[in-house]
């Protein structure tokens, strides 16, 4: 990952272990058997002639063909791109095209603008047609692809379908929540990694680090770190040994019509964790809270014996544990002390059960990255704790705070992923940053973490409205989540999916925010 020089750590045990899962013999991640190593580290067509780069060689027999609808966005160019690593021949159509497409192109994806037939018909083979067809949650029914794949028979899968697919046989790590998906994601990867496990990874971004830089990786363990979307329901087809929530909130107003709805989606995914697996979830996040309370109602708390003495411990659905991260003082695993630091991220000392384990230092500015970086602390101690005799306080003890101290040397490492407070350049005195933030609590994060790194400077914002739902539904909330801005401009709606059922417009947001004086501006951009 990235260049330099090569980090060695050696973690210590007498015994190796092994698990079980449904049946299947699987090694633990080597966070204590050997050393883990970190390398410092009409349509028009667009194809090449490459091979799939960080795939299967020449010598190695393709897996088959796979057509992706709406591999342009950012959940099936990954899935399109871990496909091609793995050996599969890989195609697919957007209406645009985009900078994910520009890597699967590279990698010896045949790509195409605009949706046809024909892109499903491979006249060099005698007309051969693909053994399967993944569908994009944005694409409509009525498209002219999936009708013609379904009159061939050709097996159709929608993205939530492919992903159980493909996660069969592993031991899923799925990262799920309203926000922060995708960095809790990134960070988890790029730590394993760092430890010497050879994961398997799909994230909805792309990662600097990571050594191709993109959104994919191909390992050969049997780890399979995964962004769990909630966005149609997607999570609801795999069933996790390990679980993240970094939080939930009313967000996708265009599948899900109120809180409830999202609670009930959440209530359902974490009742799909295997057997004797880890849930581990923001403390802080009030609808995790109530997801705790609609899970506990069939199950009391119980308590086990920890190296402090009894400690109240909360599981579920078949011997499932809840272990809770955050700043308040009920959580399992916390931080204190926040501080921002010289590399404009934040500093704090991180607690366990209240004792103190270990000081972090982040590149990453903003309360919501110390919860992500928590999110991966308690999952990585989770997984070692899995591996060590439970019997043996003392020794495990001893190992968690090995393990941890591991995990915050390789998460002070991380530099972030694309589109995430992600810095683009400095012009005449003024530094520019882009990020995807969507959702009002998003806004009102990054804005906090632009306000820690940029303390005495003006902060301005272009804002474009994502979704005329989103908009719609939570007009009063983006109306009060620029109070750290000085100066905001509202651009159009990003229509995405949808039509403007809701007369709604960037202007009626623009008129509507509290604080920094804000304006309209339609278009930034002339054609």
């Amino acid at each position: 990952m990235g260049s330099g020089s090569n980090l060695c750590y050696q973690l210590k045990q007498k015994k190796d272990y092994t698990y079980m899962l449904e049946g299947k013999r699987h090694w633990p991640v080597s966070l204590h058997r050997v050393s883990a190593i970190a390398n410092g580290g009409g349509s028009s067509s667009r194809e090449n002639g490459a091979t799939g780069g960080g795939g299967s060689s020449s010598e190695e027999e393709e897996k088959g063909w796979v057509h992706f609808v709406g591999i342009g966005g950012s959940g099936l160019s990954a899935l399109a791109m871990l496909a091609l690593k793995q050996g599969w021949k890989i195609s697919g159509s957007d209406i645009t095209w985009s900078n994910y497409m520009d890597a699967l192109e590279k990698a010896g994806a045949r790509l195409h603008i605009g949706h046809s037939s024909s892109h499903l018909q491979d006249k060099s083979k005698q007309c051969s047609v693909p053994n399967a067809v993944v569908v994009s949650s944005a694409i409509p029914q009525d498209n002219e692809e999936i009708t013609f794949a379904h009159s061939l028979c050709i097996p159709l899968y929608k993205r939530g379908s492919w992903i159980a697919k493909i996660t069969q046989g592993y031991n899923v790590i799925a990262v799920s929540g309203s926000h922060g998906k995708s960095t809790t994601t990134a960070m988890l990867a790029f730590v394993l990694c760092s430890l010497g496990d050879d994961i398997t990874a799909i994230i909805g971004a792309k990662i600097p680090q990571f050594p191709d830089g993109g959104n994919a990786i191909a390992g050969h363990g049997p780890h399979f770190v995964l962004e769990a979307d909630e966005y149609d329901e997607c999570f609801l087809g795999i069933s996790p040994s390990f679980a993240i929530i970094t939080n939930i909130e009313w967000e996708h107003l265009d599948i899900f019509q109120d809180e409830a709805s999202v609670q009930e989606a959440f209530r359902r995914f974490v009742m799909q964790i295997k057997p004797g697996g880890v849930l581990i979830a923001c403390g802080d996040s009030p609808g995790s809270r109530t997801l705790f309370g609609a899970l506990q109602q069939d199950k009391p708390a119980t308590y086990e014996f920890s190296n402090e003495g009894f400690r109240k411990c909360v599981y579920f659905n078949s011997g499932c544990r809840i272990i809770t991260y955050g700043l308040g003082n009920n959580n399992d695993w916390r931080a204190v002390s926040l501080m921002p630091n010289t590399k404009g991220g934040t500093d704090y000392v991180l607690l366990h059960a209240g004792i103190p384990m270990a000081k972090v230092s982040l590149h990453l500015s903003g309360a919501h990255n110390v919860l992500n970086s928590l999110a991966v602390i308690a999952l990585v101690a989770a997984l070692s704790a899995g591996q060590t005799n439970g019997y043996d306080v003392r020794y495990q003890l001893r190992t968690t705070q090995e393990v941890v101290k591991a995990t915050c040397k390789y998460l002070e490492k991380f530099t972030g992923i694309c589109r995430r407070f992600e810095f683009i350049g400095k012009t005449e005195n003024c530094y520019v940053y882009d990020d995807y933030a969507h959702h009002p609590n998003e806004v009102q994060a990054v804005l906090q973490a632009a306000r820690q790194r940029f303390v005495h400077r003006a902060l301005w914002v272009v804002f474009q409205p994502h979704t005329y739902s989103r908009l719609a539904g939570l007009l009063q909330e983006f109306a009060l989540a620029f109070k750290d801005a000085d100066r905001v401009i509202i651009t159009k709606v990003y229509a995405a999916r949808e039509q403007n059922i809701f007369n709604i417009s960037g202007k009626d947001l623009a008129s509507s925010i509290i604080g920094p004086s804000a304006d309209y501006i339609a278009e930034l951009v002339s054609n």
